[in-house]
């Protein structure tokens, strides 16, 4: 039932993606591009996304488990250190530049073509890259 309500979710996502125009490059940095030809029709995707979780949020405190069962996760920290800042820019960086972030670029696996491939080996390529790359940051940090 888990793995029927996840593939259910996951369709249910990518298709808000599609509809939304999050799958499309142009759209996304025409909603990024506030000084130029700003696009701001995303921004009630954004309001669709962050209603729900604003309410999820609310409700979790008071559950002692998922609506299947399983344990549910506690709530995100809410400092903002220097990885979180870091991560956040260099994720902006890279859906400026490219027009894609995680979630859409596998929505669009099977209709971007060759440049959305690319888009997400780099992606993977980054993910592995990174722990690497904290490490190494931390140390020159340390000292």
């Amino acid at each position: 039932m888990r793995l029927l309500a996840a593939f259910g979710c996951g369709g249910l996502f990518g298709a808000g993606l599609l509809v939304s125009g999050m799958t499309d490059t142009t759209k996304v940095i025409g909603w990024l591009d506030i000084f130029g030809d700003w696009d701001p029709t995303l921004a009630f995707v954004l309001a669709a996304a962050i209603v729900p979780m604003a309410i999820a949020w609310r409700i979790a405190p008071r559950r002692k488990t998922a609506v299947f069962g399983g344990p549910l996760s506690p709530p995100p920290f809410r400092d903002a250190d220097r990885g979180l800042v870091l991560g956040s820019l260099a994720f902006g960086f890279g859906w400026g530049l490219a027009g894609l972030c995680p979630g859409p670029s596998v929505a669009v696996l099977l209709f971007g073509g060759w440049n959305s491939l690319l888009f997400l080996i780099a992606m993977l390529a980054g993910m592995v890259a990174a722990p690497v790359l904290r490490a190494r940051i931390d140390r020159l940090a340390a000292g």
